[in-house]
């Protein structure tokens, strides 16, 4: 594969990106990432050493062009239930414009078909979930200054709720045909949890 400079690289991460995305590890063929990137076989091993480590690269662009600018506002200093709610209506109009069913969430996804039988996967799948539930606890947080009185482990616990809803919601988007079904649990979910706020 070409060197001579990052973009290179990115390109050819970014194109195996939505090759495991769409169809999974174990269905991603080395024959079908040569296909995807328009890499040869040498190449990706000559950039990254093999298919495995293509993946392990592809969680961390997953995290900066799907994850960062839709979950950041979770994760801003003055964020709140409503960044949350903000947050889900992202990801969800990005599933519409992608096309429902859709491939769901990448380390959503891999959680369920890598991890439990590799350690490096499972502790990119804990890593995104430690930043989740850090980044639900944020905006708890700023909620609960207004209107509760829970404790800190109290808010950890109900972020963790939150953790095991999201991985949910994505799921649920690689079956269902019509957004608005994720819109309702949404809407649902939310209510439930400002009144647990207040």
């Amino acid at each position: 594969m070409p060197r001579e400079s990052a973009t290179s690289t990115l390109e050819l991460t970014e194109r195996a990106l939505h090759q495991f995305w769409t169809h999974g590890f174990h269905a991603t063929s080395m024959d079908a990432l040569v296909k995807s990137t328009g890499v040869s076989r040498h190449g990706i091993y000559a950039g990254f050493g093999g298919k495995k480590q293509l993946f392990e690269a592809c969680f961390d662009r997953y995290q900066t062009l799907i994850v960062t600018p839709a979950f950041g506002r979770v994760e801003a200093s003055d964020a709140d239930l409503s960044s949350i709610a903000a947050y889900y209506e992202s990801q969800i109009a990005l599933a519409e414009t992608i096309g429902l069913p859709g491939p769901g969430c990448f380390v959503a996804n891999s959680s369920t078909e890598i991890a439990p039988h590799d350690a490096s996967a499972k502790a990119k799948v804990a890593e995104h979930n430690a930043r989740l539930r850090r980044g639900f606890t944020n905006a708890l947080a700023n909620e609960r200054r207004n209107c509760g009185a829970l404790s800190p482990l109290d808010l950890g616990a109900l972020a963790d709720v939150f953790v095991v809803f999201t991985n949910g919601l994505w799921s649920m988007s690689r079956t269902t045909t019509d957004a608005n079904d994720l819109r309702v649990a949404v809407k649902t979910f939310l209510s439930s949890m400002e009144g647990t706020l207040r």
